[in-house]
């Protein structure tokens, strides 16, 4: 008999035995490899903290005691367990469950998560907030070695030493696997160093031998200065134990009775707690054990032998991939030109250039906020850096870009992928906003490509500009056309038609191919209009807002941002300063994109049509405006 089935909230974990839940942990990843083969998603994550999380909810009561999942892609298995199990074929889906942790979708899910390095900082902040109310709760932030690269997750554990409640913080390390000697031997001292009677005797010996006259308190330190170095030897974790923290471990993650253990041995512990787990990343399921990367997140696959299928567009390379070709091949002219990453050397297309250019190739981890100003350093001394980057995870490094790179007008160039809707992952990660914070820095050179082949000139270009900073934001996924059009020139748009009408389209980046059919049937419908692309985003050139003063009645900006301090603002923002200065009256700016939200998980696809940004909806919503003014005109 099946156990999962039986399996509907944390409290019926607790009812099992080790037999049992090792026999749920099989059921789960063969129940996980089911659901993902078909919808996709991340799937090694979740494979490789089977047991940990079984462990938490037999250990644990959630929701009162708070498990804080790290960026969230491992909760899946977290979902499955507190009533979400039915709901799994939805996950990532449009009007389905998210593959994060969202606290409006369940009480069990007590932090928002999609970015890493958080988990900590939310902990302590709850920890402060249970005992300023006088709670009893355990409060357990889990985190990934990865994730433990990240500069806030440091900020937190040197905090959360200097205030000293007690929280308990996993650390899911999947990079390693596990010694028996070490393993056992950690693991025995610190059953040892945690136990009431050793604390006890501890304390005892301590009171009495500071009690020998004038020489107690010097032993008490030699004693100590000994101890400390022999932990230093035979103690994994003294980095911890230095900042404050009771270390436990490395223990086998996958070892459920060692998990349980060791979480009990926790909650008797005084003040900040470390539990070292060590986990494979894609356990259980051998395509993913053997490539934990490739089936991190993965598209749909045939879970008999882990292929994928393939699609049609095969053969169009995506915009991630345009960038990592052609900094290669810029970078074997130029030796100045360096790529700089923060853990994401495949995700955005930099593999082919780390291979040829190791030495000019640098992953700095999860550290977006170092990598920006590790690149400033590198433009001090000659260096092109080419920081590549997801534009919602640029937002971590907002200060890094206005303070160490433009203030000092330094040639960093930021390849922003992933902006616009990127799909599945939802809000924590679709690039809506890199436009509003990026083109009113002062100094800041502000692209977006129409096609890959613009983005190719485009990069081009960036390679050879030394007047400041340019960041270049491009979509996830397929290059739409391989249009190129005019070559760049500084500031300038490329007009695509421009005969004088009334109205004009101005595109911002990949919007091009479905404006060439909105442009198109706004003409079949007797709306003809001027179309352009606008290259730039910053500058605008000046000109060309002269141009729009003196000859168009509307204008209709489509751009994949949110309104509210994107191109749209500034374009009607420069419309209205150069109205106060001559003769004519500014046009109408319609904003055609984005409302100011966040937008939620779905298939690509399935969110343009959602928003109104598909052929269609973009077409009705110019119509419909276009219409009401038809008469008045």
């Amino acid at each position: 008999m099946k156990i999962l089935p039986t399996i509907n909230e944390p409290s019926d974990v607790k009812q099992l035995n080790i037999l049992e839940m090792k026999k749920l942990a099989n059921e789960i990843r063969r129940f996980l490899i089911d659901v993902t083969s078909e919808t996709g998603g991340h799937l090694s994550s979740n494979l490789g903290v089977v047991e940990l999380t079984l462990a938490l909810h037999k250990c644990f009561n959630s929701p009162e005691d708070k498990i804080i999942w790290d960026v969230g892609h491992q909760a899946y298995v977290h979902k499955i367990l507190t009533g979400r199990r039915d709901q799994m074929s939805s996950i990532r889906q449009w009007n389905g469950i998210s593959g994060f942790p969202k606290r409006h979708e369940s009480i069990h899910d007590c932090f928002d998560t999609g970015h890493s390095s958080t988990s900590i900082s939310a902990g302590i902040g709850m920890a402060v907030a249970r005992d300023l109310s006088k709670g009893e709760e355990f409060i357990i932030p889990v985190i990934g070695d990865g994730a433990l690269t990240g500069g806030m997750a440091y900020e937190a554990l040197n905090n959360g030493a200097h205030i000293n409640k007690n929280f308990i913080i996993i650390l899911n390390d999947n990079q390693m696997s596990i010694d028996r000697n070490v393993g056992g031997l950690a693991l025995y001292l610190d059953r040892f160093r945690t136990g009431e009677f050793y604390n006890e005797v501890k304390n005892d010996i301590e009171v009495t031998l500071r009690k020998i006259p004038k020489v107690g308190n010097s032993i008490v330190k030699g004693v100590r200065g000994i101890k400390n170095g022999v932990k230093q030897l035979v103690v994994p974790g003294m980095l911890f134990e230095e900042l404050g923290y009771t270390y436990l471990g490395p223990i086998d993650g996958h070892d459920i009775r060692q998990l349980i253990t060791t979480f009990e041995q926790a909650k008797h512990v005084n003040g900040p707690v470390i539990i070292h787990t060590l986990t494979v990343k894609g356990k259980g399921y051998n395509p993913a054990e053997r490539d934990p990367m490739t089936y991190h997140g993965v598209k749909p696959f045939n879970k008999r032998n882990g292929d994928f299928h393939m699609s049609v567009e095969k053969t169009k390379p995506s915009y991630s991939e345009i960038v990592g070709s052609t900094l290669t091949r810029l970078a074997k002219d130029d030796r100045k030109i360096v790529a700089v990453t923060a853990a994401m050397c495949s995700g955005t297309g930099l593999g082919s250039f780390s291979e040829q250019y190791p030495k000019r190739f640098f992953d700095v981890g999860i550290a977006e906020q170092h990598a920006v100003t590790f690149s400033a350093g590198l433009a001090t001394q000659g260096y092109k850096p080419f920081f590549v980057v997801y534009s919602s995870f640029l937002q971590r490094a907002y200060d890094q870009v206005i303070h160490d790179v433009a203030i000092q007008r330094l040639p960093v160039v930021f390849c922003v992928d992933r902006a616009g809707i990127v799909g599945e992952d939802g809000e924590t990660h679709q690039g809506l906003f890199d436009l509003s914070y990026l083109s009113h820095i002062p100094n800041m050179t502000v692209m977006a490509p129409k096609s890959g082949k613009e983005l190719e000139a485009m990069l081009e270009f960036a390679s050879t500009y030394n007047e400041g900073p340019i960041a270049i934001r491009y979509p996830k996924g397929k290059d739409d056309s391989q249009s190129l059009g005019a070559p760049i020139e500084y500031g300038q748009p490329e007009w695509i038609v421009q005969e004088n009408n009334n109205v004009l389209l101005v595109g911002v980046g990949h919007f091009y191919s479905r404006l060439v059919q909105v442009q198109e049937k706004l003409e079949e419908e007797g709306y003809p209009c001027d179309f352009i692309n606008l290259r730039f985003v910053n500058p605008i050139d000046a000109g060309f807002i002269e141009h729009c003063s003196k000859t168009y009645r509307r204008i209709y900006i489509f751009e994949e941002n949110v309104k509210y301090g994107g191109v749209q603002s500034r374009i009607a923002q420069m419309l209205l300063e150069s109205s106060q200065n001559t003769k004519y009256e500014h046009p109408r700016v319609y904003g055609i994109g984005i409302d100011n939200q966040f937008v939620t998980h779905g298939k690509i696809t399935d969110l343009n049509h959602a928003l109104h940004i598909d052929v269609e909806g973009l077409l009705s919503r110019v119509l419909k405006i276009e219409r009401a003014n038809e008469h008045g005109e």
